[in-house]
């Protein structure tokens, strides 16, 4: 059989050999072209990757970055990512009402290795990516409604700034029992902010009694042991809505309840095993309702944009699962929401 061959190839009489080969040469050229295909088409899809993974991260830099700042994070990122080329940030706008879009483009001229037998030594590899990333919480501002109870409690709202390993106290509502013989009990309310270096500021302050007849201009209520009860409030000046403290430096918040007479002694939105005691609505005309056993409560998804939420806390003096009517501690927290460093609500459109 070799010899056959052998003396087939070296045979001089035919013209089927040449032709042989000439055939040989597309089909050679076609397998390169896909080999180099399916390069590009790989290359591609890491290049999108690397752009969608840009992108993103620059939604999360400082509310005041320059466009040409976030186009350095940007190529850095797409470069961390594996992207090759270049990647070019064109366009990133905040809309008035804090909706922040971008649009980013990047490009490779991909080296070839077979279709340069055709005389085409590379392949442009361009990829396209957007974003879109709605308000997030700023500024949340609380306004206490009614706190009752024997116990004597404090309620604080910490918040973990970004690259903090720590959340710092960023307001309080303390109360104090008045004293009495009435079943619910009442006392005094007191919310402070906390400016960054802890210094503490009274906004509001609430005294409830039991009375039958309420000052001028106070509405008397009735509780649901029957007791007629009155609460005065005093705001401080110029903050009639309550305590609005900036979140917008905030990766994080939590609410946490210390009741040192009760158990548990300490009840915290972020803790699955107490975060049960709070308890959450939208509406004013819908009563609050619990949050679920074992959840982790993420404030910045609790407190509505542009409206009020209304809260209540069990402090501890029934066990839970239990109707709101039987928590102590009732507020009002109202969001504003812009555009934020906060990662959540980003979502990819491109």
């Amino acid at each position: 059989m070799r010899g056959l061959a052998g003396r087939f190839i070296r045979s001089r009489s035919g013209s089927f050999a040449p032709i042989l080969v000439l055939a040989m040469i597309p089909l050679i050229t076609a397998i390169g072209f896909s080999v180099d295909y399916t390069r590009a088409v790989q290359t591609r899809s890491d290049e999108q990757a690397a752009l969608d993974a840009a992108i993103l991260s620059i939604t999360t830099m400082d509310t005041a970055s320059t466009k040409p700042q976030r186009q350095v994070v940007l190529q850095d990122s797409y470069k961390e990512n594996g992207g090759q080329g270049t990647a070019t940030l064109n366009s990133f706008d905040v809309s008035a009402n804090g909706t922040a879009t971008a649009q980013a483009s990047a490009s490779f001229p991909m080296p070839t290795v077979f279709m340069q037998i055709a005389r085409i030594p590379t392949v442009a590899i361009g990829v396209s990516s957007a974003v879109s990333k709605t308000p997030a919480l700023v500024e949340a501002t609380f306004k206490v409604t009614g706190v009752s109870g024997y116990w004597n409690k404090t309620m604080t709202l910490y918040g973990t700034q970004f690259g903090a390993a720590q959340g710092k106290p960023l307001m309080t509502i303390d109360y104090k029992y008045g004293g009495g013989t009435d079943p619910k009990g009442y006392g005094t309310t007191t919310v402070s902010s906390i400016d960054s270096l802890g210094v503490p500021t009274v906004v509001q302050t609430q005294v409830c009694k039991v009375g039958k007849k309420a000052p001028s201009g106070v509405t008397l209520n009735t509780d649901q042991y029957g007791t007629k009860y009155y609460c005065v409030d005093t705001m401080s000046p110029g903050n009639t809505a309550g305590a609005s403290i900036n979140v917008s430096q905030m990766a994080g918040l939590y609410l946490q309840m210390d009741v040192p007479s009760g158990n548990p002694k300490k009840l915290m939105s972020n803790d699955p095993n107490t975060s049960n005691r709070l308890y959450n609505s939208t509406s004013k005309d819908v009563a609050p309702t619990e949050i679920a056993t074992g959840q982790i409560v993420d404030i910045f998804g609790l407190v509505p944009c542009g409206s009020t939420g209304y809260q209540a806390w069990e402090d501890g003096g029934n066990a839970v699962p239990a109707p709101v009517s039987n928590a102590d501690f009732f507020y009002n927290v109202t969001g504003r929401c812009d555009f934020n460093k906060r990662p959540n609500n980003t979502r990819l459109t491109q």
